[in-house]
């Protein structure tokens, strides 16, 4: 496994707890209402996307439970189809998604660097 591996595993916890940390105590509404937290949002999911985009595929093999297509294609549509970007589907994904994601990045990390 590449070394590299582990930095983009932990760019990508360190930014799904970035997020969740702008939206706790918010709510959706919040989110409506507010353009710069809604950029921000996208902001952090693009890199999350991006760095398991580049997390080599032995790796991703080793840990199937995690949904690297599914965040890379997220990724992907905010950035190549931003006027189609579903909202709902972004605030549930950081609000329900990313709390599944850093517990299971938090469980692997450990396992990939004894």
């Amino acid at each position: 496994m590449p070394k590299d591996d582990l930095v983009y595993v932990g760019h990508m916890l360190d930014k799904a707890q970035e997020a969740l940390s702008l939206v706790h105590g918010r709510n959706r509404q919040d989110y409506d209402r507010d353009t710069v937290l809604r950029l921000a949002l996208m902001h952090l999911i693009q890199v999350i996307g991006e760095a398991a985009r580049r997390v080599s595929h032995v790796f991703r093999e080793r840990h199937p439970q995690i949904p690297w297509d599914a965040i890379a294609g997220m990724r992907n549509k905010i950035v190549h189809d931003y006027m189609d970007v579903d909202e709902d589907i972004v605030w549930d994904s950081v609000v329900h998604e990313l709390p599944l994601l850093i517990a299971e990045l938090k469980r692997i990390a450990p396992m990939e660097n004894p």
